[in-house]
């Protein structure tokens, strides 16, 4: 109720002010330090959407939060809110039980067929170019997430856990491939 209430009162001045708003799941999906999950699944999805309908009122599609979560289809998903979608994540997942466990896989390897979701948001990309979309036609990918590899690994260099140079090199590779 407050995130539609926010909704309610901001998305306007976004469309005003020609900003496209882009709501990050819950990452993780399941509930953490007793803080309640708001979007973590295709119906908090729906409802997120439905709180203002309006294309400025939209997501991050992030397929690794979403995939996290075994209740979630996430290629239906990615195909369902392409037209909301102003901001895609590429990461995959491999869950480990039934309760939430999880580690980030390789793109190409995860819970996802990540070739479909790929597909379907590059099709989008194609019909916003075409359409001319409001959002200027562009619809930004980044392989979100990446393991420490070759140079990454080296313990004098300073990185961010999941954000290795080398590593999202390669994520980028076999997305692009």
């Amino acid at each position: 109720a407050n995130l539609r209430y926010f909704l309610q009162a901001v998305v306007p001045s976004a469309e005003a002010a020609g900003v496209y708003m882009a709501i990050h799941p819950d990452d993780p999906p399941m509930p953490l330090l007793g803080l309640p999950r708001v979007v973590s699944t295709d119906a908090d999805v729906q409802y997120v959407l439905d709180s203002h309908a309006s294309v400025h009122n939209g997501l991050t599609f992030c397929v690794g939060s979403y995939a996290s979560n075994p209740d979630n289809q996430v290629e239906a998903m990615a195909a369902k809110h392409a037209s909301r979608t102003h901001f895609v994540h590429l990461r995959n997942v491999q869950r480990l039980d039934a309760g939430g466990s999880f580690v980030e896989s390789d793109h190409r390897d995860g819970e996802v067929d990540m070739f479909t979701v790929v597909r379907t948001f590059a099709r989008e990309a194609a019909r916003r170019q075409a359409t001319g979309y409001a959002g200027g036609g562009t619809l930004p990918f980044r392989p979100d997430h990446g393991h420490k590899m070759l140079d990454d690994l080296d313990a004098s260099k300073a990185t961010n856990p999941g954000y290795t140079a080398i590593g999202r090199l390669r994520g980028l590779a076999e997305l692009r491939g």
